[in-house]
């Protein structure tokens, strides 16, 4: 696997560890109200709470993956599946809430599959 490929798989790795953080920890913060579109009160319900604690550990969990994927069993074909599952959970959302969602959440995805397909 390239040093590129590595490098790029721990960009996304903190990403999600980033929106792990937004949707576990910081739930109904300014930040988190910005990056998602949506209110503070909206945050604020106790089911829109609950839903992005359980999307963040999903998160945190396919970031540890993608770490453990790397550092302890090196395996580029998890690393390329991983990243598989990434964009098609982006794509999923590109097409049922906003298109930007592909290139936001996907794209370092997008870009460290190629990587691992060269």
């Amino acid at each position: 696997m390239s040093i590129i490929t590595e490098i790029l798989a721990v960009f996304v790795a903190l990403e999600l560890f980033y929106i792990m953080y937004l949707e576990t920890f910081a739930t109904t913060s300014d930040k988190t109200s910005q990056v998602f579109q949506m209110s503070k009160e909206e945050l604020s319900r106790d089911s829109v709470k609950t839903l992005f604690k359980n999307q963040g550990v999903y998160n945190g969990l396919i970031s540890i993956l993608i770490l453990l994927a790397l550092f302890v069993f090196t395996s580029k074909i998890a690393i390329m599946i991983l990243m598989g599952y990434i964009i098609l959970v982006a794509l999923y959302g590109a097409i049922t809430s906003n298109p930007k969602i592909l290139l936001m959440q996907g794209g370092l995805a997008i870009l460290t599959l190629i990587s691992a397909l060269f």
